[in-house]
């Protein structure tokens, strides 16, 4: 049996599953968790640290930061980006 796919782009096969948006939109939230972790760390800041810079509490905190949750806002994320000192850039591809 001929694999159908055989040739083709992996985002046509998740095109065809009706899935693309949805697996890109997590893995763009996973990507952006990990650079947001990743910037804590280079600025030596915890958690509680930046909830308190934020005004916010820590468990919301951690709901921005977790990369299965992709219900984030913009106000949040230039929150974030302020509190660490970083400036948001948003921009299409």
């Amino acid at each position: 049996m001929k694999n159908r796919y055989s040739g083709t782009d992996f985002d046509d096969f998740l095109e065809e599953e009706g899935i693309l948006e949805d697996v890109s939109s997590q893995a763009q939230k996973r990507l952006l968790a990990l650079q947001m972790a990743d910037i804590m760390t280079e600025s030596h800041l915890t958690k509680t640290e930046v909830a308190a810079k934020m005004n916010t509490s820590r468990s919301q905190l951690d709901r921005l930061l977790d990369p299965e949750n992709s219900a984030v806002t913009l106000e949040s994320l230039f929150r974030w980006a302020r509190s660490v000192g970083k400036q948001l850039q948003i921009e299409f591809a």
